[in-house]
């Protein structure tokens, strides 16, 4: 099945959509504009339940299908924040917040997702539900989470969850996915290191924490390169060291921040604990003490095998077989997403983007050409998963 010709006849107004949410990004939870602009167009397409506020900031919006005999529901998310990095597009829809911007494509996940509502509102050419998600705080707040634990599947039950980002450097027209862990958790790791401070030309007379900083650093590496099998997939990164105030004194402690990126509960589980050993342990051997916070953030985006394989079979409807990769490279970045797949089994599916600067830079722009691809998949998945009989 190539792009739907329906969505092909509003791709402009879509297009119209994003760049007016280009335009005016907003951060985290404060999404009151987007999010308003949402509710009154998912209104406005006839929707048959349009909830805001789940969340803080989320909307949710029910469509039903011409007949539920299925008694089925399927959930479709969107994210809606944009990110605090000054933009350097000089496209004429840039940002008009200066110092936020959508460098992740959060506005173009959106209009796709309100295109599609504005499908399927029209046709209803499925058996069951199909429940929209317009998430708020996906860069960092947890967003999913917030949905999840304001009562969202109590609300609004769904046997399955699918989410859709769009992926720089894929080509225009593909799609990529894998089962298994797609995106990384992201946890966080702090850790103080308290020695005994005094003149800098007497550093004999000083446990200098800086010294354990440095060496600290090459020992954490070690964790992954020894500790792990090489067949394993972590990322631990130091990427702030905080020390001393004066060029003449040797501080008295030191501060080490860093992530650790896992796809695997295990690997995480073991980092974890070999961190809150190595860490104390080493900065004793300095005669020095220190002390490890480890935070957890966004879990693994686990893809369960029957959904990925469905949402790999819908993309190759859409745009071909030798345009879907079903065995991508996971990426070791975070996807607040991964919470609701925790709940329900579901799949998370890459679009290309093409030749654009990566996420999070601030010359990246999502590319408008991708919204009937994108578009076209949501309508095929539900029409496909909920079939009329």
């Amino acid at each position: 099945m190539p792009i739907l010709n329906r969505i092909a006849e509003f791709h402009d107004e879509i297009t119209a959509w994003r760049r007016d949410l280009h335009a005016h990004p907003e951060i985290l939870f404060d999404v009151h504009r987007t999010a308003g602009i949402v509710a009154e167009k998912l209104k406005e397409f006839g929707a048959d339940e349009v909830v805001t506020g789940v969340g803080r900031t989320g909307v949710v919006a029910v469509i039903n299908g011409r007949t539920n005999t299925s008694g089925r529901s399927i959930g479709l998310r969107a994210d809606m924040d944009a990110l605090t990095i000054f933009e350097k597009t000089s496209a004429p829809y840039a940002s008009t917040v200066e110092g936020k911007m959508h460098a992740c494509g959060h506005d173009g996940h959106t209009s796709m997702l309100l295109g599609a509502a504005k499908y399927l509102a029209e046709t209803r050419n499925f058996d069951g539900r199909v429940v929209l998600i317009f998430q708020p705080a996906e860069e960092g707040g947890g967003g999913g989470k917030v949905m999840l634990d304001d009562g969202l599947l109590e609300r609004f039950p769904v046997d399955e969850f699918y989410g859709m980002h769009n992926w720089p450097g894929l080509p225009l027209g593909h799609f990529a996915i894998r089962t298994g862990g797609i995106m990384a958790a992201t946890d966080r790791f702090y850790i103080t290191i308290n020695g005994q401070g005094g003149h800098a030309a007497r550093p004999q007379q000083t446990i200098d924490p800086i010294i354990v900083a440095t060496q600290m650093v090459t020992a954490l590496q070690s964790i992954v390169s020894r500790n792990l099998s090489p067949l394993d997939n972590a990322v631990l990164s130091v990427t702030m060291i905080e020390a001393g105030e004066a060029d003449n004194v040797i501080s008295s402690t030191a501060k080490v921040t860093g992530t650790v990126r896992t796809l695997d509960g295990k690997v995480q589980d073991f980092i974890e604990q070999r961190l809150t050993e190595l860490v104390p342990q080493f900065a004793q051997s300095f005669g020095a003490t220190a002390t490890i916070r480890y935070a957890r953030g966004y879990p693994v985006t686990v893809n369960t095998a029957d959904q990925t394989a469905f949402a790999a079979a819908v993309a190759r409807d859409v745009v071909g077989s030798d345009r879907v990769n079903d065995d991508c490279e996971p990426s070791m970045g975070g996807e607040d997403f991964s919470f609701m797949l925790n709940e329900r089994p579901g799949a998370y599916i890459f679009i290309g983007n093409g030749p654009s600067s990566e996420l999070h830079t601030d010359t990246y722009d999502f590319n408008d050409d991708a919204i009937p691809v994108g578009v076209s998949y949501w309508a095929r998945l539900i029409e496909k998963a909920l079939p009329v009989r």
